[in-house]
């Protein structure tokens, strides 16, 4: 399964979602981004989080908050219990509690952010991408929750990403967190719109209330300004993981990954993906 030189890659582009799967467990990447099987369920916590971008999509859209609050609940209500992985949860009783608490927690996290959402000037929702950069051996996807005016620099845009979390990340782990993300958003944003693109804003809000009181959300901002060494690493990083990717005679499972590993291990040992990637014309995903 050596790839030779004029052997054609797997994969039409490199997005966030798939580099990372690619480094934490290939074989898991191979299923879905290669053979295109989405047949691992999702956690509680990764619907909620859906939910919740998918009622911000609806409010920053023109919805008023309840109607966009409503429209989470909906998708969220709407997920079959087959694309749930609800771990220990195994009657049917457990799971039917186990779903009325991630509507509990949906609803306590979107009234959080919907108490006092930031206001911005928004120039679009849910702005998708894919872009070829100059140096870089695949084409960039990505999706930007927000792209709206910056209020840092005249004529610029920022993006602006939600995150629904259980706890807030540390703050010296943020930009090195964020970075990646950021820049695949930055190149796609700046291919769409023509403009110059100055900042990436994460707002995390945290799903379960605090007890002191304290604010439910936090910003982390990424000035793309003084970013140069960290695009250079990202260009680095493109680079050597599609070198790998070409090199890679046989895709290994990561038994600790703690998303896909029981899975991806169980793939490996009943050989449910040939060893060779099979010779087609992939689409554009």
């Amino acid at each position: 399964m050596s790839r030779g030189p004029n052997k054609p890659l797997p994969i039409k582009h490199w997005s966030h979602s798939s580099l990372m799967s690619y480094l934490r467990n290939p074989l898991a990447w191979y299923k879905r981004y290669v053979e295109e099987i989405y047949d691992t369920p999702s956690s509680p916590s990764s619907i909620v989080g859906r939910a919740g971008h998918i009622a911000l999509q609806h409010y920053y859209g023109g919805i008023d908050k309840a109607g966009a609050e409503a429209l989470g609940l909906q998708y969220l209500q709407s997920v079959p219990d087959f694309e749930i992985n609800f771990g220990v949860a195994k009657t049917r009783k457990a799971q039917k509690a186990k779903r009325l608490s991630m509507q509990k927690e949906y609803v306590q996290a979107i009234s959080f952010y919907l108490d006092r959402p930031p206001k911005y000037k928004v120039v679009g929702v849910e702005v998708k991408g894919t872009v070829t950069v100059k140096g870089l051996p695949l084409p960039l996807k990505a999706v930007s929750d927000l792209v709206v005016e910056s209020k840092v620099e005249k004529g610029a845009l920022d993006i602006v990403d939600h995150k629904f979390v259980e706890s807030f990340t540390k703050l010296g782990a943020s930009k090195a967190l964020f970075i990646v993300q950021a820049i695949f958003n930055y190149y796609t944003v700046t291919a769409r719109y023509k403009q110059p693109v100055r900042r990436f804003i994460v707002y995390e809000c945290k799903k379960s209330r605090n007890a002191d009181g304290s604010s439910q959300m936090r910003k982390y901002v990424i000035d793309f300004s003084k970013c140069g060494e960290e695009f250079k690493l990202f260009h680095r990083l493109i680079k050597d993981t599609t070198a790998d990717l070409k090199r890679k005679r046989v895709f290994l499972p990561n038994p600790s990954d703690m998303f896909e590993g029981e899975n991806s291990f169980d793939i490996y040992r009943l050989g449910l993906i040939d060893e060779d990637i099979p010779e087609k014309d992939f689409i554009d995903r």
